[in-house]
């Protein structure tokens, strides 16, 4: 569904937490009055439930990314669903209340089943219409570079990034300004 306007994007982040680069991402965030949609993956959660907490306590919102990061189309349709149940199940324990109702597939890659499972859960399903490539690189400008340049030419959209990543942890408080800077809008 396309529910962006022209200069409107959405702030995602998978695989975390991880203590170190997440919460640097709450500080940048937080220094620009922003909020966005963290997908989790159930044994990061559970590592580190405080951090989870904290994350909803700051207004962020909390959905599944599965329970081990595996690839939802080799696995099957036991194994897809015991993934998704058991993400879902740790991550609201670690919150300490139910998260959104929200999933996205590791590596994009979902499956008939895993998604008419998710639809009978009344889940929502987030994709992505740009990747930072955070994970291809340490280094912080090359996160905001591959951004800007795609934001220069689709003007919206729903941006991936992964609180996991060094690259995006130092990239993002001047990314934000520089958003700003240019006239787009975080929704949340």
């Amino acid at each position: 569904n396309d529910f962006l306007d022209d200069g409107e994007v959405v702030l995602t982040f998978d695989d975390g937490p991880l203590r170190r680069y997440t919460v640097p991402v709450l500080e940048a965030l937080d220094a620009h009055c922003t909020k966005a949609t963290f997908f989790m993956v159930g044994r990061m959660a559970v590592a580190d439930p405080d951090l989870v907490r904290e994350t909803a306590a700051r207004g962020h919102t909390v959905g599944s990314h599965t329970w081990s990061h595996r690839n939802q189309r080799t696995l099957n349709g036991t194994l897809s669903r015991g993934e998704m149940e058991l993400a879902i199940s740790a991550i609201s324990k670690a919150a300490g209340q139910p998260t959104a109702p929200f999933f996205r597939f590791p590596y994009l890659a979902d499956s008939r089943a895993a998604t008419a499972h998710l639809k009978a859960r009344d889940h929502g399903i987030f994709s992505i219409d740009i990747d930072s490539r955070d994970f291809r690189t340490k280094t912080p400008a090359d996160v905001q570079r591959v951004i800007l340049n795609r934001l220069s030419q689709q003007r919206k959209g729903i941006l991936l990034f992964h609180d996991i990543q060094p690259s995006t942890s130092g990239a993002l408080r001047k990314l934000l300004g520089e958003l700003k800077k240019r006239g787009f809008k975080v929704v949340h």
